[in-house]
């Protein structure tokens, strides 16, 4: 009988760029409004040649156990059957979700 894992591939937005990261867990977290992921995985077999984004990624997350993503932030979530190339592209067509986390400072009177 064989072991399979599940290999999840999380797209997300961070300080205006897109994030590509893969990961063997994912979660919702105990944060309120926060995924957690953790175990992140990298492509190992493309060190022929070396993608800038990947090595910042793998800069970015060494030594990182777990992340807390707004779940705002969140574009997709896939389920995926091998890992690929972790990326970080531009987010210049993609808009964040508007999300007021306080209430409305408007006020109408309408019985005057």
């Amino acid at each position: 009988m064989t072991k399979t894992t599940e290999i999840y591939k999380i797209t997300f937005l961070n300080k205006g760029k897109v994030y590509e990261i893969f990961v063997k867990q994912v979660y919702q977290s105990d944060l309120y409004g926060f995924i957690e992921i953790e175990e992140f995985l990298f492509d190992e077999r493309s060190q022929v040649v070396v993608d800038p984004s990947e090595e910042k990624l793998k800069s970015e997350f060494t030594g990182v156990k777990r992340s807390f993503i707004p779940m705002q932030a969140i574009i997709r979530i896939d389920e995926v059957e091998k890992t690929g190339v972790a990326k970080i592209s531009s987010g210049d067509k993609i808009t964040p979700f508007p999300v007021s986390l306080v209430g409305s400072t408007r006020t109408d009177n309408k019985d005057s």
